[in-house]
């Protein structure tokens, strides 16, 4: 399991989210490729868990997953 940190404009829009559970929320990320990781589990509004290693430059969006 791959933690990647994300940055500042992440954190801000997740601190804006309701959370899953005690501290974490999850969420799915869509990379600029397109691709869209889904259920990853972030902690603090900042360590996201994931099976993929991803860049954090790279998403263009977050959003809670349903």
């Amino acid at each position: 399991m791959e933690t990647v940190r994300l940055n500042d404009k992440w954190k801000e829009i997740l601190a804006q989210l309701p959370e899953s559970g005690m501290g974490y929320q999850v969420i799915d990320v869509e990379l600029r490729s397109g691709r869209i990781l889904a259920g990853l589990a972030v902690f603090n509004g900042e360590e996201c868990q994931s099976d993929v290693e991803f860049d954090p430059n790279e998403i263009m969006d977050v959003r809670l997953h349903r």
